[in-house]
């Protein structure tokens, strides 16, 4: 009950806050939500690949349990896996990338999104800001990406929020 009471007071509280605080709000429990499901998939894929040591496998177990998974109240988060050479193994909205190198992809503002993202991985995560293709509107939109490497392998883990321009 008073988990509850808490729970209603912030309500409250974010209701009266001006939009811009809201949306930073909103903002910062979307990117601890990325971290933790990314971390929490990062995690129990390691734990299971240990038993698992067939790379072709490993892919079909990635994109057979990650590919139905959606989260954030309008299902636009989901999960994508890369190898550190930028090899896409597994986007879970633009299947066509699967299999693909993407080292010289770059978004519309010129980032190496898929470069920096593995940096990012290979130091033991983070977020990143890049575009991306929104599957709400098959547009071009600001993203904040997060990722994680799974233990033990060549492979990165990661998700991202949407953001408004």
């Amino acid at each position: 009950m008073k988990k509850l009471a808490i729970l209603f007071s912030l309500i409250l509280i974010v209701s009266i806050l001006p939009a811009q605080e809201k949306e930073q709000i909103v903002l910062e429990c979307h990117k601890e939500m990325a971290k933790q499901a990314v971390h929490n998939m990062a995690t129990g894929i390691s734990n299971y690949f240990k038993t698992v040591q067939d790379s072709s496998e490993r892919v079909e177990f990635l994109r057979t349990f990650l590919d139905p998974i959606r989260f954030y109240e309008d299902d636009t988060g989901y999960f994508y896996v890369y190898d550190y050479d930028c090899k896409n193994i597994f986007h879970a909205i633009q299947k066509g990338l699967q299999g693909n190198n993407l080292y010289d992809y770059q978004d519309p503002k010129g980032k190496y999104v898929i470069r920096e993202l593995a940096e990012i991985a290979k130091n033991g995560g983070g977020f990143l800001g890049y575009y991306w293709n929104d599957p709400r509107t098959s547009t071009q939109q600001a993203k904040l990406g997060y990722v994680e490497p799974i233990p033990g392998t060549n492979y990165f883990i990661g998700d991202g929020v949407y953001l408004e321009d």
